[in-house]
This record gives structure tokens, sequence and C-alpha cells, in this order.
């Protein structure tokens, strides 16, 4: 095997790969003997084939095979005796079966971008003060309440705010209806906002078999596609109204919520989970400042196909999630060249964080565990309910597996760097403030 390099860019090399006769001649020998006892051709036995008859019918066929055999048996091989520390999947720009017998084929590769960290330990990030009020704690035992609260149908009664309204409603756009906006026996609690407020007034007032029409005009940026930029009118028919009856707020309710010796103790548990849960949001978003002055702090150039694949990775994200409602990206109206625009700076900003934390990584010895491996399984079997053999079960195939663990390294990783920051501790209105200016 011969091997050439050139650079193309900073970050790009092409590689010429030039195969020896005898191993381009086995090859080849090995596919025309398998085509031989595979087909059929009048005038010959099978077997019997002349391998110039062989060539001059399947040459093409042969040729395309035996290079992609050539190619996936050779490249690593090159990459490795060439020292090129690829960091994605090669382009192969051209292939060719040489008169003299050998074949040579071209790869261009990114390579990981050389670079020297700067700050990264002891950056200073602001912290908002966090606190629950007694106000959340309310709307948190009154969300109880309602939770607890049975059901009763309200006979010859106006649906008002507080009733739960059980409809048929189907979604029409210039007098077509929508397939995808469509529902039976659908409950809507009216006034919680959930529906949408013009929606949900519009049912005030209405009683059980009585119907209604609502025109309602979407934004372009709407979050459900089907439904952006549309005006779209819901005819809805009343099936039912219901009505909770609210338990009276007690040391008695306390006890039928859960373990709890009084109503005082209940509120002391939800103050610390909705504490806890404010914790674990905001460490996204201290995570997601951390990666912002890294990255803001740290100028090298990084591969062009890693950011294309990053991008190409986002783009089948969001088609996986169109196709399970039904749709296509061209349904919804979303254009694929504009989507690459789109994701191009979140994409870029993740590559160069992953790079940033690999180094970081190298630099202070952070590595995985299996106790953090172990620790990942025990979290998704609890976000999801599943015995902890099933999770497993699924990360069993290597292709599920790494990408895991590179997603447990890099959190591994910016735990370190966020217990190595310096945390500035702002009261939530200051923070209010400083968004507003």
């Amino acid at each position: 095997m011969q091997i050439n390099i050139e650079d193309v860019s900073p970050l790009t090399r092409k590689m010429i790969i030039t195969l020896p006769i005898a191993q381009v001649a086995q090859e080849l020998e090995s596919a025309y003997r398998k085509l031989n006892a595979e087909v059929s051709l009048k005038g010959f036995r099978r077997g019997k084939v002349p391998r110039q008859v062989l060539e001059k019918n399947y040459r093409p066929k042969v040729e395309y095979e035996v290079a992609e055999k050539l190619i996936q048996g050779t490249y690593f091989d090159a990459l490795e005796k060439s020292k090129i520390d690829a960091v994605v999947h090669p382009d192969i720009r051209t292939q060719k079966f040489v008169e003299d017998g050998t074949f040579v084929y071209t790869a261009e590769v990114d390579v990981r971008p050389q670079f020297e960290l700067v700050e990264y330990k002891g950056l200073e990030i602001e912290q908002i003060a966090l606190e629950v009020t007694d106000e959340e704690i309310s709307q948190e035992l009154e969300a109880l309440r309602k939770q607890m609260a049975p059901l009763q149908s309200v006979e010859d009664r106006a649906i008002e705010t507080g009733h739960l309204a059980v409809v048929d409603f189907q979604g029409y756009h210039n007098g077509n209806p929508i397939k995808q906006v469509v529902g039976e026996n659908y409950s809507i609690d009216v006034g919680s906002g959930q529906y949408g407020k013009e929606f949900e007034e519009k049912l005030l007032g209405l009683k059980k078999g009585e119907e209604a029409s609502q025109e309602t005009d979407f934004p372009a940026n709407f979050a459900n596609p089907i439904l952006a930029g549309k005006k779209v009118e819901f005819k809805i028919n009343v099936k039912d109204v219901k009505e909770r009856l609210l338990p009276v707020l007690g040391d008695e309710f306390a006890k039928e919520v859960g373990d709890f010796a009084d109503l005082e103790a209940l509120k002391a548990h939800i103050r610390e989970k909705k504490l806890q849960a404010k914790k674990d949001a905001q460490r996204g978003d201290l995570t997601d400042k951390l990666m912002k002055v890294l990255i803001e702090t740290h100028d090298f150039e990084i591969p062009p196909r890693l950011v294309a694949y990053e991008i190409e990775s986002m783009t089948k994200e969001l088609e996986g999630n169109l196709e399970r409602q039904g749709m296509t990206l061209e349904s919804a109206g979303l254009n694929r060249d504009a989507l690459v625009e789109q994701y191009k700076p979140a994409a870029q900003a993740r590559v160069k964080g992953d790079f940033l934390l690999k180094k970081v990584a190298e630099k202070e010895g952070v590595k995985l565990e299996n106790e953090d491996i172990d620790k990942g399984f025990q979290r998704i079997s609890e976000q999801y309910n599943m015995p902890i053999s099933e999770v497993k079960k699924y990360f069993s195939s290597r292709d599920d597996l790494l990408p895991f663990m590179a997603e447990l390294l890099n959190e591994k990783i910016l735990s370190f760097l966020l217990d190595a920051a310096i945390m500035k501790i702002v009261p939530a209105s200051a923070q209010g403030m400083s968004d507003i200016n």
C-alpha cells in the first residue's frame, strides 16, 4: 500500500491510496469466481463461463463491488499508518482501477484541531438566588386539590372557569378539515390556558349538547408546524360538563395526600421538592453559561464535515419528531436548506464545545468509570420506569452504548468545571433587570 498525503486546508487532508497489483488481482479473481458460480449465460455451463465473457457482461458491477471491499478493507490501515487523527468518516472523492493493475482512491478527511487551553477553571458564572415563594406553594396545593377532587357531571348548567369540558372538535383551514387537528371526548380544563385563552373562553356559557365555532390566527412561529401561520376554524361540540368537588384544605387533606402529619408538613415537603426542581433546572442554565464563556475564550477552527454531520443529525431528529406526528419536512412547510442555516450556529457550538470538553478531560485526567455508567443506567431506569436489566439490554449494542458513554463523560467534565467555577450569586430581580438592559 502506497499513501500520499496532501493538505487541502488546515483541518482537511487528502489521502491518495494506491493498492498493489497482487492485492487487487486477488480480490477481482475472487469476485469473478463467485460470480461464475452464481450466473447462467446462454451457451455455457454454470461455473464454466470464461473470465473474459464475465468481464464483458459484468465488469462494472464487479469492479464497483470490489472497489467497495478494497476501500473498506484498507482505509483504516492507511489512516493508522499515516498517523492522521481523523474525526469523521472520510469523503471518498475518486476511485479507479488503473491499467497497470493497481487500484487508486482518494479520501478527504477532517482532522482534530490543535489548540491550547487558556482559562477553563475558576470561570465566573452568574447564579440566580433560588427561593420558593408562599404563592408557589399555594398554587401547588390548589393543583393537588384539583387532582384529588372527584368529578361530578353538571346538568343544565353552563360551563364556568374551573369546569372540565368534554368536547369533540375539528379544525378547518380554508373550509377543509385538517386531519391532524381533531379530537373526540377531549377533556379541557377551562381557564387553565392549556389549550389557549381564546379557545377556552369560547366554551364559557355553553351547556352539554351545544355547539360553537372559534377562529384562531396562529403566528408563523407557532410551535405546532401544522397550525403555524394558518387561520383555523374550530367547530366544537360539548359532550359533557363536569365540576370538581374540591376537598377542604387542612390537616386531613395533607394526610390523604401522603404520609404527612399535618398541612405544615405537606407545605415543607412541597417547598423542598420545588427547590430541588429549581436547582436541577438551574444546573442546565449554569452549564449553558459556562459553555458560552468557554467557547468565547477559545479561538480555533473546527472541522467543517463534523459541523455538517451535526446539522444532519439535528435535521434527522426533527424529521423523526415530525414522522411521529404523521408529517414530513415538506408537509410542515420546512425547507432543508433553510434548516441548515438555522442549525449551523448551534452545530458549531456543539462541535467546538465537545473538543474543549475532551481537551479538559485529557488535561485533568477525567475518565468515565463503571460507576458512572451504572448511575447513567439508573437515571434512565427511573426516568422511564424501566428495570435496569431492560435499560442495559437497550445499550447492549456498541453503536448505542458509545454515544451514551460520550454523553456521560461530557456530563462528568461539566460537573468538574462547574465545581471549579466561581458562582456570583445574584437576586432574581437583578437578573430580570439585566435581561431587560
